[in-house]
């Protein structure tokens, strides 16, 4: 059996499996675990009583986070006119262009975290299905990132908004920003993209919707918040 390391022994149990945190509790616990030497990404984890399977019960939409992700997205911009190409680059994306653009995805180019694409060149977008749907990269009207005002979509994903969207599992996985962010920092992503998620319940879903939440770092433990005291907690964000 492998031999747990320092930084492990040092940060196992200090997450108590049998207890409810509040947001604020769980913040200040995974930020005190995030001993890595790197600057770990913290993350809320959410288990959903809905049924992917059912289109009328799929939870997914964008929200932005009002301390960004601490990450530099890069963005790509699939649109035709010279314009737009102009608009996407000046507002932060990494590439834009058309047809040329698609050919080098389909070549296997996906050097890139985000993707929004103008409505005229959703025919030709289409094609790449394949690569962009297993990576949650599809761009969609109903996350912002199909719209013809490409360059206000790019700045809102480079200050940081992201998408969310539920796994076959009922599951959704959401970075809320790095250790380095203070607490209020995290609080505030977090509590954001909470708020966001019990917003989005499904009308068809029935019973218990929030079924767990968990707040962790990359290398850490998870912290397992109170869904029942959750969205009082943050219905202020």
């Amino acid at each position: 059996m492998p031999k747990a390391s320092k930084r492990r022994a040092a940060i196992e149990g200090k997450a108590d499996k049998d207890r409810r945190y509040t947001l604020g509790e769980a913040i200040d616990g995974v930020k005190e675990c995030a001993t890595a030497k790197f600057d770990e990404t913290i993350e809320v984890a959410f288990f959903l009583g809905v049924d992917p399977r059912h289109a009328e019960q799929m939870v997914r939409g964008s929200v932005s986070l009002p301390h960004g992700t601490g990450k530099t997205v890069r963005v790509v911009v699939f649109c035709k006119s010279d314009a737009q190409i102009e608009e996407a680059k000046a507002a932060g994306a990494m590439e834009a262009g058309s047809n040329d653009l698609v050919e080098r995805v389909q070549k296997g180019w996906t050097d890139f975290d985000a993707v929004v694409a103008a409505p005229d060149m959703m025919g030709s977008v289409g094609k790449l299905g394949k690569t962009l749907g297993p990576r949650g990269l599809m761009p969609s009207p109903k996350a912002g990132s199909v719209t013809a005002d490409v360059g206000k979509a790019v700045a809102e994903i480079c200050k940081g908004k992201i998408d969310y969207r539920v796994d076959k599992s009922a599951n959704i996985h959401v970075p809320v920003g790095k250790a380095s962010f203070t607490a209020e920092q995290l609080r505030e992503n977090a509590g954001t993209v909470i708020h966001a998620i019990i917003k989005a319940r499904p009308s068809a879903c029935k019973g218990t919707y929030l079924k767990s939440c968990s707040v962790s770092s990359t290398m850490g433990p998870g912290y397992r918040l109170d869904p029942v005291g959750l969205s009082a907690e943050v219905s202020g964000n």
